[in-house]
């Protein structure tokens, strides 16, 4: 199944509000914040790559409070 792991810097003292927003994006199988230079990882899982493309472009940076985006496609084996 093709995945992505999106990078996202957001607007500051949003966590709670964004975090919620972003679990309910149906493709996000996983969303988490963390410390360092990016805010929030979410990894992004659907049935095609098109798919996977869809989703962090029409809904994960479309979101409320997201500045920038990082998008690291998953390599399957």
């Amino acid at each position: 199944m093709p995945k992505a792991y999106v990078l996202i810097n957001t607007d500051p003292e949003v966590e709670e509000e964004f975090i919620q927003h972003l679990k309910a994006i149906d493709g996000v199988t996983e969303a988490t914040s963390v410390y360092g230079i990016y805010d929030f990882v979410a990894k992004v899982e659907a049935t095609s790559m098109e798919k996977v493309k869809e989703v962090i472009t029409w809904k994960i940076r479309r979101l409320k409070n997201v500045k920038a985006t990082t998008t690291l496609i998953s390599v399957e084996d």
